[in-house]
Formats: structure tokens, C-alpha cells, sequence
């Protein structure tokens, strides 16, 4: 099993924007030095908590500042991107990473976000609309010719060259056919899940639970089924849960509880959940009442807290209702302010993967 980080990137509201900025970028350069094999930055517009509108400006910063890590979005949302652009921006971080480079994709799940670029999220039009722009991008990747490609949402073109006038398509991914997709699913027996199947694509799963996660590769495999792939392997898996590492239980559980992870999660996610009605994705049992998921419940059913010996269980539990995973992501928050600590987490989590699921 391999380690890995996502970053939604997470700040509280008093972080400018400039100071999360670096802060991220700094932390992507430590993951860097104690071996994380990679990270995944988020995208989001509408989401104060979340406030970074284009991970690939500070994918393209890290890259300067990194020597192995694999860095990707996580992802971009494909509606709100024309796809002749976004293609020929992720042919240029495919070579500038030397190939480190992965991409995700997804539809948008942000009401707000949807609604500023006027997109009818009710309608499913998202949703379409991603499907119609990964195809297009993978067009550009793949073509050796001029074509033609008229959409429902876009009509791009590949013209002919015209090297007497030095203009033609020329922009192609250093990976062949083009870097890694992922994609992310969270709710039991996820959609998004089955399509990463059926594609061929990274299969990654937020975790709050691990009680459903093997529903997750069984979609994973159901997609690959139907579009007559061969099983995927597991080791292409991605687990992303929040993890904290302390000497002892109660010291892990105090800062998750009190620091920036508990902070975020009281005043930004878990009402973000709740307004979505979905916080059933965080009970360990259905009768469980709503009123019931707080901060100190998802530190002893959500997250994974503790010494090093407990997160070590808690991952050996994961493995096992899962059926096995090959890329662990810790779910990345703000830690300007309590840096030290969390630092040592990440060294310590990282120690626990070498030793026991290496």
C-alpha cells in the first residue's frame, strides 16, 4: 500500500488567501521530502472553506518546488472549463512534471458553483456535460488528424495544419495516451465509481465509514464488466479518509477535536452535509439520529485517530471490509497554525504504512 495525500485545500475563513496559498504549497513540498507518492488539490468557487478556484496554478508552483511526488486536480469540474482549453493546459503540466502529472475529473457537486455559471444542475445537465468534454479532450490527446466534434455544449475542431504559415496542432500529453483520470465517489455503491470502471480510470473513495467500501469496488469492477474490460487491479484504488497521528489516543483525539480538523469539519462540512441531507454517509449505523453526528461522533466513527498502534488497527480494519486498497490518502486540512503536531502525524502515518502495509 502506498501513501498519499488529498487536499480539498481546506482553510478557516480569517486565512487570507494568500497565506493558504503558501501554506498549501509549502505543504505539498513536505509531503515531497518524507515520500508521499502523491497529492490531489481541489476546485471549488462558491465554497469559502474551500477556496481554491484552479489547482493547476498551484500544481504548476509545486512542481518547481517537488522532485517525485504526483500531483493532480481533484479535481477539475469539467462543465466549468471549455475542453479545447483545459486539454491543451494539461498537455503543457503533463510535460513541465516530467509526467508527474495525474488528472481528476468530476460534474460538480457545489449548488452555488453550478448556479454562477447558470448550469442546470436539477436537470442532470452537469453531468452531460462532463461526459461531453472528457470525450472531446481525449479526441485532441489521441487524434493524427484534422476533425470536427459537434456537441450538445461544444463544437471544436482540429484544423488542418498550415505549417507554410507555422501554425498547426502540435500540443500532445508526454504520458500516452494521455496522464491518469480519477474520479471520487463517496455515497454506498457510487455511480461515479461504476463510470471509473468502465473507463479505465483511478477509482477513488471518500471514507467516512468503511462499513460500505466494498461497495465501492464492486461498481468499480460492475463498470468494468459491462464495457468488457478486464478487472481492474486493486492497487489502483484510492482510500481517502482524515487520520490523525498522536503518542497517545487521547492526545490524537483532543487535536483532531480542537485543532483545524475538528474546526472545519464543526463549522463548514458537516453543515454543508446536513444541508444536503447526506449525513448518513457518516453513521455507523443507520437509527443513528442526525442530531447525533458531531465532531466528537466522526472522531470516533469517521476518522481514524489515535497512537500509532490504534491507527495501525483502525487501517487493518479498513483493509480488511474493503478487501484491500493500494494508495491510503490522509485528507489534508489547514495546519498553519498547529504545524509541528500535524507534521509529525504525516511522519508517523507514513512510518505505520512502511512498516505493517508495505
Amino acid at each position: 500500500m502506498k501513501l498519499g495525500a488529498f487536499m480539498m485545500p481546506a482553510h478557516p475563513r480569517y486565512r487570507s488567501v494568500h497565506d493558504g496559498h503558501y501554506h498549501d504549497l509549502d505543504t505539498l513540498e513536505f509531503f515531497d521530502r518524507i515520500g508521499f507518492e502523491e497529492a490531489w488539490i481541489g476546485e471549488h468557487y462558491m465554497m469559502p472553506a474551500e477556496p481554491c478556484p484552479s489547482p493547476d496554478l498551484l500544481i504548476a508552483q509545486a512542481i518547481l518546488r517537488t522532485q517525485q511526488i504526483k500531483l493532480a486536480p481533484g479535481a477539475f469540474m469539467l462543465p466549468f472549463h471549455h475542453p479545447a482549453e483545459l486539454a491543451h493546459r494539461i498537455c503543457w503540466l503533463d510535460h513541465i512534471s516530467s509526467g508527474r502529472l495525474m488528472v481528476g475529473i468530476g460534474a460538480s457537486g457545489t449548488t452555488l458553483d453550478l448556479e454562477m455559471f447558470d448550469i442546470d444542475h436539477q436537470a442532470g445537465v452537469h453531468r452531460d456535460m462532463t461526459a461531453e468534454s472528457i470525450d472531446i479532450m481525449t479526441r485532441f490527446w489521441t487524434s493524427n488528424a484534422p476533425f470536427e466534434y459537434c456537441g450538445k455544449f461544444w463544437t471544436v475542431r482540429r484544423p488542418a495544419d498550415q505549417m507554410d504559415k507555422s501554425t498547426g496542432y502540435h500540443l500532445k500529453p508526454l504520458q500516452a495516451p494521455h496522464p491518469p483520470i480519477g474520479v471520487t465517489g463517496l455515497s454506498v455503491s457510487s455511480a461515479t465509481l461504476r463510470i471509473a470502471g468502465r473507463n479505465g480510470w483511478i477509482p477513488i473513495s471518500f471514507c467516512f465509514t468503511p462499513d460500505y467500501l466494498h461497495t465501492h469496488w464492486k461498481v468499480v469492477e460492475d463498470g468494468a464488466a459491462r464495457a468488457g474490460r478486464a478487472m481492474p487491479s486493486r492497487n489502483m484504488w484510492r482510500v481517502s479518509r482524515p487520520i490523525l497521528v498522536a503518542e497517545t489516543d487521547a492526545q490524537a483525539r483532543k487535536l483532531a477535536i480542537e485543532g483545524e480538523m475538528g474546526r472545519y469539519f464543526r463549522e463548514d462540512y458537516l453543515p454543508m452535509i446536513a444541508g444536503n441531507n447526506a449525513l448518513g454517509l457518516f453513521k455507523h449505523q443507520s437509527d443513528v439520529p442526525d442530531s447525533d453526528v458531531t465532531v466528537e461522533y466522526c472522531a470516533k466513527h469517521c476518522w481514524i485517530v489515535g497512537s500509532p498502534q490504534t491507527v495501525h488497527e483502525r487501517i487493518e480494519e479498513m483493509q480488511h471490509l474493503s478487501g484491500g486498497f493500494g494508495v491510503l490518502h490522509v485528507m489534508c486540512f489547514d495546519h498553519l497554525d498547529e504545524l509541528e503536531p500535524i507534521r509529525e502525524s504525516h511522519c508517523a502515518l507514513r512510518d505505520i504504512v512502511a512498516t505493517h502495509f508495505a
